[in-house]
């Protein structure tokens, strides 16, 4: 038997899911699963990888081009800037984004720094960005976003407050750039916030569902949330900004008995399988 332990101590503990996933990590797991045929994997290390880097991680979104009678879902317009500063100005004009253009650094590790984003208001500040990272167009969402948390088939949903809408005024006004350390986070919750309905609303359940179904197969994962927004303005118009593998789960609500759903529906698929598989 592989002796894995002395293994998940040195790349496990303290650290979050993504950050785990070294090359020399995959191997040692991959060779535990080889080993171990019985033992379960909820979700392959290299699909994980793919939500490391925020060029890839949308993608899958952006190609499903999700529209039905409950709404349509895209991606904001993005940009990547893997070097030089200098560059921005030019490559955010070619590439015809409008701002405010909100910078998120591009590697999606799980560490504090990578929750970290930064506002720029005007074409001078754009040089003050530090690549690499992926620049999205801001879009205006009554400061609200919605978190909505997958573990298998099941969908929670809540409400976070998020950047304030940005007016025309404000940003013929407004120059620099702006750093949030963290937006978002549980402290920030605006589910029982008195908010104007229809930006509080809830995206569509049916929506939601589908979204998730198909998240799931594009990506190959089970474990995941979604950070959305509704574009201010409209009913219907919903955009998926960012999303995070084995995200902190305990924010969710009844996630003790959502988990343990999740992992007893695991048990008995991989039960019948078996069963099966003896029979033949």
């Amino acid at each position: 038997m592989l002796p894995i332990w002395p293994f998940v101590r040195r790349y496990v503990l303290g650290t979050s899911p993504t950050q785990q996933i070294g090359k020399e990590w995959r191997l040692i797991l991959e060779e535990y699963r080889l080993g171990h045929p019985d033992v379960t994997v909820l979700d392959p290390p290299d699909a994980i990888l793919h939500l490391r880097n925020r060029q890839s991680m949308l993608q899958c979104v952006a190609d499903m081009n999700l529209s039905d009678s409950y709404g349509r879902v895209g991606v904001p317009k993005q940009l990547v800037i893997k070097r030089d500063a200098s560059s921005i100005p030019e490559a955010v004009n070619k590439a015809g984004l409008r701002l405010p253009l909100v910078a998120k650094p591009l590697v999606a590790d799980g560490s504090a720094k990578s929750h970290e984003l930064s506002l720029a208001y005007d074409q001078h500040s754009l040089l003050k960005l530090e690549p690499p990272l992926v620049l999205q167009e801001f879009v205006n969402h009554g400061g609200v976003l919605f978190k909505v948390y997958i573990v298998g088939e099941a969908i929670r949903v809540v409400r976070r407050f998020s950047l304030p809408d940005v007016s025309r005024r404000e940003l013929s006004k407004a120059a620099g750039v702006f750093h949030f350390p963290r937006v978002s986070c549980a402290a920030a919750s605006a589910d029982d916030a008195d908010l104007d309905p229809n930006i509080a609303e809830l995206p569509p359940r049916p929506l939601l569902e589908r979204l998730a179904k198909e998240l799931r197969r594009g990506l190959g994962l089970r474990l995941f949330n979604l950070d959305i927004i509704r574009e201010h303005g409209t009913r219907d118009q919903f955009y998926v900004i960012d999303i995070n593998y084995f995200p902190g789960y305990g924010k969710m609500p009844e996630y003790e008995h959502v988990f343990t759903d999740f992992l007893l529906s695991v048990v008995q698929s991989q039960f019948k399988k078996r069963a099966l598989a003896d029979q033949y």
